[in-house]
């Protein structure tokens, strides 16, 4: 009966204009009928619950129904989040406060809240950290994430107050990432989405993208940055791709290879995010934003909603997504 309910939520607050614009796309792309791509994709929203941009990305207009039904689809996750997180204990992973405060042990830098009444607090956190980066408490997506510099005492409450009316309250000190990172793209931290399961007591890591910036000061696919795949030894093994669906098999600023390149301390941020993921056991599925810094593995933030990342078919001889590994530990599907 739920699933039912979802779907005809899903139909009635379905975009049907960019659906449909997606569709011409697709037909335009493969040379196959614009009618015949409109009802699979209805099909597959019923029997995959793969919503349009699901097969756009996971190019479902190329697979047949055995290869389709191994892709973890944006419907199927959400079902994974609605059976294994309790949306009342969101708040602890969401606030980024709360968050630090609870995982201080995890994140392995120095914060502050500011709040409107800690001018003193600001001005001596950045005379001590000379460069800082400022977020929103509640941000997503890389969205009001900047650096900052220390100038002077006055221009710093000219700044404070920008913070403030911005919700931009969270103040931190920067990362120093790990040299072989810089050498991949030096102007942001490149971070790694990491994906754990908790249940009956033990935790599971899942998999792991390898996110790059490009261009900018974050790395996140929503603000122009790219991402790749990271296998179990820590290789990435496929070229990167940005939210344009340009492919990167080296990187277009830094000229370093992407493919092949190999994520340091790997295994050391595997067992940091699965014993991360015991703290909140009530949040079973975690998608944990982490970064090697020069002294290790550090959580920049988790994720309640970690999303679906699986390899592009076209990028994938075997043509395989994440529904077989999943099930392997959560047999849901």
């Amino acid at each position: 009966m739920g699933k039912i309910k979802y779907l005809f939520k899903r139909i009635i607050q379905m975009d049907y204009k960019n659906m449909l614009n997606i569709a011409k796309k697709i037909s335009k792309k493969t040379h196959k009928s614009y009618i015949l791509i409109v009802l699979d994709m209805i099909k597959c929203g019923f029997k995959y619950q793969a919503g349009y941009y699901d097969y756009q990305e996971f190019e479902f207009y190329n697979l047949d129904s055995k290869q389709r039904k191994t892709y973890l689809t944006r419907g199927k996750n959400n079902e994974i989040i609605k059976r294994f997180n309790d949306k009342s204990k969101f708040h602890i992973i969401d606030n980024k406060n709360e968050f630090y405060t609870n995982f201080k042990e995890f994140i392995k830098r120095d914060w502050i809240l500011i709040d409107g009444n800690n001018f003193d607090d600001f001005n001596n956190f950045l005379k001590l950290n000379k460069e800082v980066i400022v977020k929103p408490a509640d941000g997503e997506g890389g969205k009001g994430v900047e650096k900052i510099k220390f100038k002077s005492e006055e221009e710093n409450r000219y700044l404070y107050k920008k913070l403030i009316d911005n919700n931009q309250n969270i103040v931190e000190q920067c990362i120093v990432q790990h040299e072989d990172l810089n050498k991949l793209y030096n102007n942001s931290v490149n971070s790694m989405r990491m994906f754990t399961f908790y249940k009956d007591g033990k935790s599971y890591f899942l998999q792991a993208i390898l996110k790059i910036g490009n261009g900018g000061v974050v790395d996140n696919f929503s603000s122009g940055g790219m991402y790749t795949y990271v296998n179990d030894e820590g290789y990435v093994y496929v070229e990167a791709i940005d939210r344009e669906d340009n492919i990167y098999y080296e990187h277009p600023i830094s000229k370093s290879k992407i493919v092949g390149f190999k994520v340091p301390m790997f295994n050391e941020a595997v067992e940091l995010v699965k014993k991360a993921a015991k703290v909140v056991p009530e949040i079973g599925y975690i998608g944990w934003d982490v970064a090697i810094s020069e002294n290790g593995p550090i959580i920049i933030e988790g994720n309640c909603f970690p999303g679906v990342f699986q390899v592009k078919p076209s990028l994938d001889k075997n043509k395989v997504g994440l529904i077989p590994k999943y099930n392997e530990i959560m047999q849901i599907f």
